[in-house]
Protein backbone atom coordinates (compact mmCIF):
# COMPACT_ATOMS: atom_id res chain seq x y z
CA UNK A 1 0.00 0.00 0.00
CA UNK A 2 3.01 2.64 0.82
CA UNK A 3 4.40 1.52 -2.72
CA UNK A 4 1.53 2.70 -4.34
CA UNK A 5 0.88 6.20 -2.28
CA UNK A 6 4.99 6.53 -2.61
CA UNK A 7 4.11 6.35 -6.73
CA UNK A 8 1.52 8.35 -6.79
CA UNK A 9 2.38 11.33 -4.53
CA UNK A 10 5.91 10.44 -7.16
CA UNK A 11 3.61 10.88 -10.05
CA UNK A 12 1.85 14.20 -8.85
CA UNK A 13 5.16 15.82 -8.45
CA UNK A 14 5.83 14.80 -12.32
CA UNK A 15 2.75 16.20 -13.33
CA UNK A 16 3.02 19.27 -11.64
CA UNK A 17 6.53 20.21 -12.53
CA UNK A 18 6.02 19.32 -16.51
CA UNK A 19 2.67 22.04 -16.24
CA UNK A 20 4.68 24.52 -14.74
CA UNK A 21 7.21 24.18 -17.01
CA UNK A 22 4.42 24.38 -19.69
CA UNK A 23 3.24 27.44 -18.38
CA UNK A 24 6.31 29.06 -18.10
CA UNK A 25 6.88 28.33 -22.12
CA UNK A 26 3.75 30.58 -22.75
CA UNK A 27 5.59 33.32 -21.24
CA UNK A 28 8.59 33.15 -24.27
CA UNK A 29 6.95 33.80 -27.29
CA UNK A 30 9.07 34.50 -30.52
CA UNK A 31 9.04 37.96 -32.11
CA UNK A 32 6.11 37.93 -34.97
CA UNK A 33 7.04 38.12 -38.67
CA UNK A 34 4.45 41.12 -39.42
CA UNK A 35 5.11 44.39 -41.31
CA UNK A 36 2.93 47.02 -42.02
CA UNK A 37 3.19 46.24 -46.20
CA UNK A 38 0.80 43.34 -47.28
CA UNK A 39 2.94 40.28 -48.35
CA UNK A 40 4.03 39.87 -51.28
CA UNK A 41 2.80 43.20 -52.49
CA UNK A 42 6.70 44.31 -53.50
CA UNK A 43 7.10 41.22 -55.42
CA UNK A 44 3.24 41.96 -57.60
CA UNK A 45 4.27 45.52 -58.09
CA UNK A 46 8.15 44.56 -59.57
CA UNK A 47 7.31 41.70 -61.55
CA UNK A 48 3.29 42.35 -62.33
CA UNK A 49 2.51 39.69 -61.33
CA UNK A 50 -1.57 38.29 -62.28
CA UNK A 51 -4.03 37.93 -59.62
CA UNK A 52 -4.13 34.11 -60.20
CA UNK A 53 -0.34 33.54 -59.18
CA UNK A 54 -0.54 35.75 -56.58
CA UNK A 55 -3.84 34.01 -54.83
CA UNK A 56 -1.52 30.64 -55.28
CA UNK A 57 1.38 32.46 -53.67
CA UNK A 58 -1.36 34.03 -50.84
CA UNK A 59 -2.13 30.93 -50.00
CA UNK A 60 0.58 28.80 -50.19
CA UNK A 61 3.79 30.53 -50.04
CA UNK A 62 3.52 34.17 -48.63
CA UNK A 63 3.39 33.33 -45.01
CA UNK A 64 7.08 31.59 -45.12
CA UNK A 65 8.51 33.15 -47.72
CA UNK A 66 7.51 37.08 -47.13
CA UNK A 67 7.82 39.74 -44.49
CA UNK A 68 4.32 39.48 -43.15
CA UNK A 69 3.06 36.14 -42.19
CA UNK A 70 -1.01 35.25 -41.15
CA UNK A 71 -0.74 33.30 -37.68
CA UNK A 72 -3.57 30.63 -36.82
CA UNK A 73 -4.63 30.74 -33.70
CA UNK A 74 -2.03 27.64 -32.13
CA UNK A 75 0.69 29.69 -33.39
CA UNK A 76 -0.13 31.45 -29.14
CA UNK A 77 0.95 27.99 -27.54
CA UNK A 78 4.10 27.22 -26.93
CA UNK A 79 6.21 25.23 -28.26
CA UNK A 80 4.17 25.68 -31.44
CA UNK A 81 5.03 29.03 -31.61
CA UNK A 82 8.34 28.28 -32.03
CA UNK A 83 8.50 25.96 -34.75
CA UNK A 84 6.16 28.17 -37.03
CA UNK A 85 8.72 31.21 -36.13
CA UNK A 86 11.46 28.58 -37.33
CA UNK A 87 9.69 27.37 -40.19
CA UNK A 88 9.24 31.29 -41.37
CA UNK A 89 13.02 31.98 -40.71
CA UNK A 90 14.57 29.29 -42.79
CA UNK A 91 11.77 29.93 -45.29
CA UNK A 92 12.32 33.46 -45.58
CA UNK A 93 16.82 32.60 -45.45
CA UNK A 94 16.05 30.30 -48.90
CA UNK A 95 13.25 32.84 -50.43
CA UNK A 96 11.78 35.88 -49.74
CA UNK A 97 9.43 37.27 -52.06
CA UNK A 98 9.65 40.90 -50.19
CA UNK A 99 13.26 41.20 -50.54
CA UNK A 100 13.70 39.05 -54.05
CA UNK A 101 13.45 42.90 -56.06
CA UNK A 102 16.38 44.12 -54.53
CA UNK A 103 18.79 40.98 -56.01
CA UNK A 104 20.70 41.35 -59.27
CA UNK A 105 19.20 39.98 -62.23
CA UNK A 106 21.34 37.15 -61.65
CA UNK A 107 20.08 35.73 -58.64
CA UNK A 108 16.66 36.22 -59.34
CA UNK A 109 16.55 33.94 -62.08
CA UNK A 110 18.55 31.49 -59.93
CA UNK A 111 15.40 32.14 -57.45
CA UNK A 112 13.13 31.38 -60.11
CA UNK A 113 14.69 28.39 -61.42
CA UNK A 114 14.90 27.05 -57.82
CA UNK A 115 10.97 28.02 -57.15
CA UNK A 116 9.80 25.82 -60.57
CA UNK A 117 12.27 22.78 -59.24
CA UNK A 118 10.88 22.79 -56.04
CA UNK A 119 7.23 22.80 -56.90
CA UNK A 120 7.71 20.31 -60.07
CA UNK A 121 9.64 18.02 -57.20
CA UNK A 122 6.14 18.51 -54.92
CA UNK A 123 8.75 19.90 -52.15
CA UNK A 124 6.48 23.24 -51.69
CA UNK A 125 4.60 23.99 -50.10
CA UNK A 126 6.20 21.74 -47.10
CA UNK A 127 3.88 18.76 -45.36
CA UNK A 128 4.33 19.84 -42.25
CA UNK A 129 2.65 23.26 -43.01
CA UNK A 130 0.21 21.80 -45.18
CA UNK A 131 -1.30 19.57 -42.36
CA UNK A 132 -2.74 22.68 -41.01
CA UNK A 133 -2.99 24.71 -43.83
CA UNK A 134 -4.73 21.97 -46.08
CA UNK A 135 -5.53 25.24 -48.45
CA UNK A 136 -2.11 25.67 -49.31
CA UNK A 137 -1.59 22.55 -51.41
CA UNK A 138 -1.36 22.91 -54.64
CA UNK A 139 -3.40 21.11 -57.29
CA UNK A 140 -1.40 20.22 -61.01
CA UNK A 141 -3.26 23.40 -62.09
CA UNK A 142 -1.95 25.63 -59.35
CA UNK A 143 1.28 24.28 -60.19
CA UNK A 144 1.62 24.90 -63.76
CA UNK A 145 0.44 28.43 -63.46
CA UNK A 146 2.98 28.78 -61.34
CA UNK A 147 5.79 27.01 -63.36
CA UNK A 148 4.67 28.64 -66.27
CA UNK A 149 4.84 32.02 -64.70
CA UNK A 150 7.98 31.02 -63.42
CA UNK A 151 9.47 30.15 -66.59
CA UNK A 152 8.00 33.17 -68.45
CA UNK A 153 9.70 35.51 -65.83
CA UNK A 154 13.21 33.44 -66.38
CA UNK A 155 13.09 33.94 -70.05
CA UNK A 156 12.28 37.98 -69.35
CA UNK A 157 15.26 38.22 -67.21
Amino acid sequence: MKKNRKRTKAYKVILTVLLSVFVLMQFITPQRNLSPVPAGQVFVDSFKVDAKVNAILSVSCYDCHSNNTQYPWYTNVQPLGWFMADHITKGKEKLNFDDLPNYSPRRINSKFAQIVEQIEKGKMPLRSYMWMHNGARLNKEEQQLLINYFDKQLNIK
